[in-house]
């Protein structure tokens, strides 16, 4: 799996944008970051386990620590920190971040939260 050689927090637009060894660049939003934790409190023990998080539309990241040389935790301001995310993860969440999405948006449709979609 490729590796991250730099990672870039935007603050003001919420977006982590990492760019891997293979030429690869993702800009992920923190809301989608945090909605994929990979905490076993978001997570749970298996996927049918996972619980849809809500209302994070305007979470932000307030640092970035280094685990090991395999990951980072990321430490959002609603005080998250439990999600290990390994490279391999957070290449697989830039990779599959368009159906991720919209899984995300359906599932909240389906428990009817609304969306507040901050581009508008």
């Amino acid at each position: 799996m490729p590796v991250p050689t730099e990672l870039n927090l935007h603050r003001q637009s919420r977006v982590l944008e990492v760019s891997f060894d293979d030429g690869v660049r993702f800009a992920l939003p923190c809301e989608y970051l945090r909605v994929y934790s990979p905490s076993a409190e978001v997570q749970g023990h298996s996927p049918e386990e996972r619980i849809l998080v809500v209302g994070k539309e305007d979470v932000g990241i307030d640092r970035i620590e280094p685990v090991g040389n395999y990951a980072v935790c990321l430490h959002f301001d609603d005080e998250h920190n439990t999600g290990i995310y390994s490279w391999d993860y957070l290449y697989q969440l830039g990779a599959e971040q368009t159906e991720r999405w919209q899984t995300y948006l359906d599932e909240l449709a389906q428990s009817g939260h609304v969306h507040k979609d901050r581009s508008n």
